[in-house]
């Protein structure tokens, strides 16, 4: 999980307010001492580590309490709100304009997950109905192409570069040109040390061809405040318009990151999680906290749980009752279903489960589940209200469309008519209790 170390430091530090019978000074005092040290050993800056104590403590110690709210709950909440503040309190996503090309260039320093955050983040606006696509202008680093080939195939999204190619200014410019077409355009470029000016260079001259609408600097969360220093550099550089943290999965030093690049005022957009393609999360810091403090985002959840609610009228239950189950309505309950993101991120809002997910017994069940909506995407109108057409030419255009093999597709209307036979079913089984000289319950 997310900084699990920090994490679970903090965690404890504050149980120990929870539990006590009383909240006085010397318990707030004791806190902040627990706060300091796991902070410190995060590898934060001590300034930085020093005003949020002094926050905490006088807010803590001083604030009049309001009405109906106990000592122990005012304390939790200024712990909350003070880190909150701490790494940035409003969220900042990228914006995109659909239906138009969204040209997103990034840069950062040699070994920083650059190239494999630009295909999670491929993946991320992929997940969200846009056409998203890859160049790689990195000619500098061996085995680059390869890298982001590769990466771009795993998951269906076109892919641009020149094995062999020399001059990355060239390659951008075609590769943009190549996809006028895509609404989000990645264009991975070659690490480069703040200190190489050629590289800097190099940058800029690809930024002035090109124009991007953004810049985006990969940061690697565990070189701790090293991130100031770097973001700094590269935003003297250029204009930076995001900062994404890579490797949070677990570094001690990420707090270090996280926080430096706070305190140089950059944007953080998106944190790396993981290792998997999926594994990419805008920062939202009042949520990004609560986990962080093991409190959980419950708040976040039901939003997402009521984002996801798709309306069901009487008239459509007695349809889908009826058999009158379509394609369409089981692509619109996998959207219901992915727009609340991966399987184990939701679940791991949830209080008392954030650090104990095991993510094996999910990635079956979630790839099947993508594939499928794919598959249905690339069906016509026609095919997904009246299934009963899907010839085998049908299938195969559709497996070619969708980059899935013919046998996923019949895999998918097999599962289809599984569903609609069992809600048959059950409108059979409510005539047959209606039927019956006794009820139930």
């Amino acid at each position: 999980m997310v900084l699990e170390k920090l994490g679970s430091s903090l965690y404890e530090a504050l149980r120990k307010v929870i539990r006590a019978p009383v909240v006085d000074r010397d318990l707030v005092k004791a806190l902040i001492r627990d706060f300091q040290r796991a902070l410190l050993q995060a590898d934060v800056n001590v300034q930085l580590v020093m005003e949020l104590s002094r926050n905490i403590e006088k807010r803590a110690l001083e604030e009049e309490l309001p009405p109906g709210i106990s000592r122990r709950e005012h304390v939790v909440k200024v712990v909350y709100e003070e880190l909150t503040r701490f790494v940035g309190e409003k969220p900042e996503p990228i914006a995109i304009q659909p239906g138009r090309l969204n040209l997103l260039m990034l840069v950062g320093i040699q070994g920083s997950g650059k190239t494999t955050t630009a295909a999670k983040l491929a993946r991320y606006f992929q997940k969200r109905g846009l056409k998203p696509a890859l160049i790689c202008a990195d000619t500098f680093r061996p085995g680059a192409y390869d890298q982001l080939r590769q990466l771009a195939e795993s998951i269906n999204v076109d892919f641009y570069g020149e094995p062999g190619g020399r001059d990355p200014i060239a390659i951008a410019e075609r590769g943009v040109e190549r996809f006028r077409d895509h609404e989000v355009v990645i264009l991975d470029t070659s690490g480069r040390h703040k200190e190489e000016a050629s590289l800097i260079r190099e940058m800029q001259e690809i930024a002035a061809a090109v124009r991007p609408q953004e810049i985006i600097l990969v940061l690697d969360g565990t070189i701790g405040q090293q991130a100031a220093a770097q973001a700094r550099a590269f935003n003297e550089a250029t204009d930076i318009g995001s900062i994404i943290v890579a490797k949070l999965d677990g570094s001690a030093r990420g707090g270090g990151a996280l926080s430096s690049v706070a305190a140089t005022g950059a944007r953080i957009k998106f944190i790396g999680t993981g290792e998997k393609i999926e594994d990419l999360e805008p920062f939202v810091p009042s949520r990004f906290i609560g986990r962080l403090l093991g409190m959980g985002d419950i708040e976040g959840l039901v939003k997402k749980v009521r984002e996801a609610e798709v309306p069901v009228t009487e008239k459509d239950v007695r349809a889908f009752l009826s058999g009158k189950f379509t394609l369409a309505d089981m692509y619109q309950q996998f959207e219901a279903m992915r727009s609340m993101g991966p399987l184990q991120k939701v679940l791991s809002m949830i209080p008392g489960l954030g650090y104990q997910l095991p993510q094996e017994e999910f990635d079956v069940a979630e790839e099947r589940l993508d594939r499928w909506r794919v598959i249905i995407q690339s069906m016509t109108v026609e095919e997904r209200e009246n299934p009963k057409i899907l010839n085998a030419s049908r299938v195969r255009r559709i497996a070619r469309g969708s980059g899935t093999e013919e046998r996923e597709v019949r895999e998918l209307i097999k599962q289809y008519n599984a569903m609609r036979k069992m809600l048959k079913q059950l409108k059979g089984r409510r005539r047959m209790m209606r039927r019956l000289p006794f009820k139930f319950g």
